[in-house]
């Protein structure tokens, strides 16, 4: 099965016009979102981390543990996402171990490039 397969079913579409934000740093979490078509910024403290494309999930952090968000997503182009709660979420995983895999791995490749951004930590 094909990752975006996973989202076929009975999606919720949420449409974002150029320009706009799908979410912001410090709203409250309980969705992630799964971009179908154009490209979206993620931006963490006014920088840019990372160039959202087809396929691309976030949000995902505010399903795994619940609190304000962690960064804001603008769309560069019209776009369109998924929207996945948490009752899909937990379906997902449970019934999908790739899924669940493939979420891991994208907070893990995320947390590198904050990290690589932010430099080596000093010893204090």
């Amino acid at each position: 099965m094909v990752f975006f397969e996973l989202f076929a079913h009975n999606p919720s579409i949420v449409n974002i016009p150029a320009g706009e934000t799908l979410f912001a740093e410090k709203e409250d979490g309980h969705m992630m979102y799964v971009l179908t078509t154009g490209s979206a910024e993620v931006i963490v403290n006014k920088r840019v981390v990372e160039t959202l494309q087809h396929g691309s999930i976030v949000g995902e952090m505010g399903l795994v543990s619940p609190g304000p968000r962690s960064a804001t997503v603008v769309a560069l182009t019209d776009c369109q996402f998924i929207a996945v709660d948490e009752k899909r979420f937990q379906f997902l995983v449970q019934q999908t171990p790739f899924f669940a895999t493939q979420v891991m791995r994208v907070m893990a490749e995320r947390l590198r490039a904050v990290n690589q951004l932010l430099g080596p930590v000093e010893d204090i």
